[in-house]
């Protein structure tokens, strides 16, 4: 099913040519005056300059063309304005057919794209033997979101968290084990048989483990010393330390997947830096022959600096003068790994915008090296920071950093409160509902910022039932749940997609105000993936709520006596309720039956 701007211009092109002037300016766009139309056409104003004619008198012309005898199927009206806009109003009968075949369509309507990309999202991001903090928080809900919204429009999606889990921490870690330990069969060197199943460890101990060894390797060198001779022996494969690694990453992803499970986050690959290293040394050997990487300071570097850059780029850093890797080196092996696997259409990489150098060195030294192709999008989508109400990173009231689950029990207990304040629920029915409806506060008060951007986490804002938030577009899709239950209730019959109940032309203006937001679903959809923007979902959505909401308080749905106006409200209530679920769904949100 085509955009319904695209239906526009289409009629408007045609309109065009037919004065005499190229299609190419007949773009319709949302007015930006809706007090005196819905759609706008400035097209007349660039072709009075190719043409050299008066904007005002192309304007007329193409609208008297729209406007022939006999009505437009499309347009209730087109009218040109000075100096030379097209005002556009659509056609109540159009528009009633158009949100009927929404109702009828495949995924509401949204066409397939013409060519299904395989795109590899990069995020999450989080270390091992370490509990996830409210530092991982974006990066999972913004990569999450992209995916979804990308395997939705037909593309083949692959989320890979990406673990850090093959520096130093992982030195430290075994280093301080031994001093904890020391009877542990890896430590002895005369041990020959098999290493054991079980961990020596929980999970507890773990994250408790991992900051004691890094507080202490700033203050004791020859600890410090020993956690790196621990890392290099590792990374060479010495067995013994190969099998504690392995248990700290059994440990840590198991406990990890619970965790962004909780987010209702997952991951189709959950790979690390450690996957990349079998691929280094013949990466670093290959950019050496190519003539790109060379000796500075006995350091290994790559040039990436080009003449229309207009800030300084420093030369890429592949290999440390002691012969260490970095996380260039790993970051690019990744990528000859995901290459020789899954051939990409296209990278995201959902990182702190921090980062943004680094990648850019990254990207560009894969590209000049002919790892990836010169026309492969690489797309950084660097994040700002959650801060508190202080305008400072998100902390603790101690000062420290947050961890997540204790974050999303801070929303649920605030959820949980505003919820209780009603008394319309039963405690067992309230708490359930709010871990939902936390959730929903929770990443809706971080998607529907701007990626790039710096927010203020405000735990009464976002979980307020009112205003631009998650709580308020479940309240709405509740709301419509409960009219469809008593409509069913007092006898009516309805499917879940009501495809039964023909929706008719709008009769005023609240309702087709409704109509005119259903319509621009798939445009928004399309636009948000191709941005890398899902705060564009949580903009139409909220949009589309209160679009309903004004319908709802101005229009009697189940008393209307006239039945076949009554179906048509109930045909668009319930598109209204599946194109906010559909949305809700990309943005990796649900909504509860009862609030």
């Amino acid at each position: 099913m085509k955009k319904i701007l695209d239906m526009m211009e289409q009629e408007l092109k045609q309109a065009f040519a037919a004065c005499g002037y190229e299609e190419k300016f007949a773009k319709v766009v949302l007015s930006n005056r809706p007090d005196l139309c819905e759609y706008q056409c400035n097209g007349a104003m660039a072709a009075a300059k190719a043409y050299k004619k008066k904007p005002i008198d192309i304007a007329s012309a193409v609208v008297e063309k729209l406007t022939g005898e006999g009505g437009h199927p499309v347009f209730k009206e087109a009218v040109a304005v000075m100096p030379g806009f097209i005002n556009l109003k659509l056609s109540e009968q159009f528009l009633s057919g158009y949100v009927n075949g929404m109702a009828a369509g495949d995924k509401l309507g949204l066409e397939a794209p013409e060519r299904p990309e395989t795109v590899m999202v990069d995020y999450g991001g989080a270390n091992v033997a370490k509990p996830l903090h409210v530092g991982h928080l974006r990066a999972a809900i913004i990569g999450e979101s992209i995916k979804r919204m990308g395997r939705f429009l037909g593309h083949k999606m692959i989320g890979d968290v990406h673990l850090g889990d093959w520096g130093l921490q992982m030195g430290l870690i075994i280093e301080e084990l031994r001093d904890r330990k020391p009877e542990l069969v890896y430590f002895d060197q005369t041990y020959t048989g098999e290493f054991p199943s079980q961990a020596p460890f929980t999970i507890s101990e773990l994250e408790e483990i991992y900051p004691a060894a890094s507080a202490k390797s700033k203050e004791d060198e020859a600890f410090k010393e020993r956690a790196h001779e621990a890392t290099l022996k590792l990374q060479k494969g010495y067995p013994p330390y190969r099998a504690i690694w392995q248990h700290i990453m059994a440990v840590s992803v198991e406990d990890l997947k619970k965790n962004y499970s909780n987010l209702n986050v997952e991951f189709d690959l959950w790979k690390g830096e450690s996957d990349a290293e079998p691929y280094i040394g013949d990466m670093i050997q290959m950019l050496i022959d190519k003539g790109l990487a060379y000796e500075s300071q006995g350091a290994l570097v790559v040039d990436v600096a080009e003449e229309s850059d207009s800030k300084e780029i420093p030369p890429c850093l592949i290999r440390k003068s002691d012969g260490a890797s970095l996380y260039a080196t790993s970051d690019l092996a990744t990528i000859v790994e995901r290459e020789q696997d899954f051939h990409p259409d296209r990278y995201i990489y959902v990182v702190d915008k921090r980062q943004g150098m680094h990648f850019e060195q990254v990207f560009r030294v894969a590209k000049k090296a002919g790892i990836v192709a010169q026309d492969t999008p690489m797309i950084f989508l660097g994040f700002g920071t959650m801060n508190g109400k202080d305008g400072k990173p998100f902390k603790t009231r101690e000062g420290g950093v947050m961890r997540l689950e204790k974050l999303i029990d801070e929303i649920d207990d605030a959820v949980y409160a505003r919820i209780m304040e009603n008394r319309t629920v039963s405690r067992e029915e309230a708490r359930t509902t709010s871990k939902i409806v936390g959730l929903a506060a929770l990443k809706y008060g971080d998607l529907s910022n701007q990626a790039g951007k710096d927010y203020v986490f405000d735990t009464e804002r976002f979980t307020s039932f009112e205003g631009n938030t998650g709580p308020y577009i479940l309240y709405t899709i509740v709301r419509i749940k409960s009219i469809l239950s008593k409509y069913r209730d007092n006898g009516g019959s309805v499917s879940e997609q009501a495809l039964e109940k023909h929706i008719l032309p709008p009769c005023g203006e609240s309702e087709k105000a409704l109509m005119l937001m259903l319509s621009k679903y798939n445009e928004v959809l399309e636009n948000s993936f191709a941005e890398t923007a899902p705060h564009k979902i949580c903009q139409y959505i909220y949009e589309l709520a209160n679009a309903f909401n004004s319908f709802y308080h101005d229009t009697k749905i189940l008393s209307e006596e006239d039945e076949a106006r009554k179906d048509s409200y109930i045909g668009l209530i319930t598109l209204t309720k599946r194109v906010l679920e559909t949305c809700i769904g990309l943005l990796g949100i649900e909504a509860p039956d009862r609030m």
